[in-house]
């Protein structure tokens, strides 16, 4: 697998690791940490909020030497340094084939990479218009459409919270459209319709660690199908009616 794919094995270094009591490495998915290997077209990091999902990816694209608040390794600016030294201890196994573009979206600071998109002059490889100029979700779609390209390595943050449900559906057929252009994606969401992609990896961050997952056996799945499913009875409950 390391072989074919931009990415493939990741490794941490955990004779490296002072403490695990200290942060980001007692986090359940940190400490129990030993390595894991990518999907060569899409990877899934899911988990519930505070499992160290967005931490671990955040890690992994500043060990790919991508700036730390989003964008390609070309952006050099910094407004708060807010990631941790995970990316530190981290051992990244590349494959022979080298990707011709990247980007690392943040979904919290995606202001900030807008604003060093205006700044450098380049709106153009957006789309044309300034990203300050669109919603949340119009600006993502144009990064989508018209920034990334083939033979890529994209690093998403929860790309979901920019984008209504079917602006989820485009970009899921976009995400395809880009992996059948030799593109690899790694993915931290929440979202049951992104990870619903097929030819996917989806990784848990819990308790106990990394495991691999079946889309049918997460927790967004089910839950959302379920209330989908049985709204009036789920809502009885919740609201106690």
């Amino acid at each position: 697998m390391v072989q074919t794919q931009f990415v493939g094995r990741v490794t941490l270094l955990r004779e490296r690791v002072g403490s695990f009591d200290a942060y980001p490495f007692c986090l359940p998915v940190v400490r129990a940490l030993e390595s894991f290997d990518l999907h060569p077209k899409v990877t899934f990091l899911v988990g519930e909020n505070g499992s160290g999902k967005s931490t671990l990816l955040e890690a992994m694209a500043i060990a790919l030497e991508f700036n730390p608040e989003g964008g390609s390794r070309n952006f050099n600016f910094a407004t708060r340094a807010s990631h941790s030294e995970l990316h530190d201890y981290l051992r990244i196994a590349k494959g022979y084939r080298r990707h011709r573009d990247g980007f690392f979206l943040r979904a919290e600071s995606w202001f900030n990479v807008a604003t060093e998109v205006d700044n450098l002059g380049v709106s153009g490889s957006y789309g044309g218009r300034s990203l300050h100029e669109q919603s949340h979700g119009e600006s993502f779609m144009a990064l989508l459409k018209n920034r990334f390209g083939p033979d890529g390595l994209y690093l998403l943050d929860e790309p979901e919270a920019a984008l209504s449900p079917a602006r989820q559906i485009e970009a899921l057929s976009r995400l395809h459209e880009l992996v059948l252009q030799d593109s690899q994606f790694i993915i931290a969401t929440h979202s049951p319709i992104l990870m619903s992609y097929p030819d996917a990896l989806i990784l848990h961050c819990g308790p106990t660690g990394l495991q691999a997952i079946r889309y049918e056996d997460t927790e967004h799945f089910r839950i959302t199908r379920d209330f989908l499913l049985h709204r009036d009875k789920m809502l009885d409950i919740l609201m106690d009616r």
